[in-house]
């Protein structure tokens, strides 16, 4: 099974997990520490306000890593793209934020996800969202039509970033804005983590080191480029992440420590 069919299958399950009540279970998590919301990356990103203002199956569908509408700059009557949507928690709060005028669209290549995050928009009433079928290395949108992206914890998972990153400068107008949360590495990452695919759904062995993730984004053409961790992992968090994926956590969590973090990264297409 290749990685983009692993991420399918687990991310569709995670969407009928929720549809069926429960919290999605997917980033690496243990099905204890998800149940009760402790999953060290995906656990406590969003403030009550913002939580408040959609419904729970948005909020409990959430994968990501930060929260990237808190962060990005958006103002109203611009066009937002979320890579990655989800359950559409980001597309939601985008939308929130340019209107009037605007509009926020979301991309995600999982059927069972689309339907939720359809199921969301209706339930929150919000109209300036379009919810689109597709892959992130191949964005189904014209040149230069979009104002800022945003994503959250998803290039990380493509096993074609450098594609990810130049469809991104392509759909993104003439000073457009790159704004997105993702997880990246500082230092050397043990073989074995890298290796193990089921890790690439838990977002932590697809993840790029920092300076290799600037120096990417610079060659698909962007400039201005920041990189600011959100939060980093420790050594306990490792024993999360780490645990029912082959590999002994215990070992090679002190190793980790510290060279994992979520970060909000900042680029953009030259005007």
């Amino acid at each position: 099974m290749s990685v983009t069919d692993l991420i399918k299958e687990k991310y569709g399950e995670a969407a009928r997990q929720v549809a069926s009540g429960k919290r999605s279970c997917c980033c690496g998590s243990t099905p204890s520490s998800c149940a009760s919301g402790g999953d060290p990356i995906t656990s406590n990103l969003y403030d009550e306000l913002q939580k408040g203002e959609l419904p729970d199956t948005a909020v409990l569908a959430s994968l990501g890593c930060g929260n990237p509408t808190a962060l990005a700059e958006l103002r109203p009557g611009e066009i937002v793209l979320d890579l990655g949507s989800g359950g559409g928690i980001d597309v939601l709060l985008s939308a929130r934020r340019v209107s009037p005028g605007g509009k926020a669209y979301g991309l995600d290549m999982t059927d069972d996800m689309l339907a939720l995050a359809r199921a969301n928009q209706q339930k929150a009433g919000i109209d300036n969202v379009e919810f689109l079928k597709g892959e992130i290395e191949n964005i189904p949108l014209p040149d230069a039509s979009v104002d800022v992206i945003i994503s959250n914890c998803v290039i990380n998972l493509s096993a074609d970033k450098d594609r990810v990153l130049r469809d991104a400068f392509r759909v993104l107008k003439p000073g457009g804005r790159f704004a997105v949360s993702d997880v990246v590495t500082r230092g050397d990452i043990r073989p074995e983590i890298r290796r193990n695919m089921l890790l690439w759904v838990g977002c932590v062995a697809g993840a790029l080191d920092e300076n290799e993730y600037r120096a990417r984004l610079q060659a698909a053409g962007f400039e201005h480029v920041g990189i600011e961790p959100t939060r980093i992992y420790r050594a306990a968090d490792a024993l999360s992440f780490l645990k029912d994926k082959g590999i002994d956590e215990k070992a090679i969590g002190p190793e980790v420590d510290g060279k994992f973090m979520s970060a909000f990264i900042r680029a953009r297409k030259p005007a």
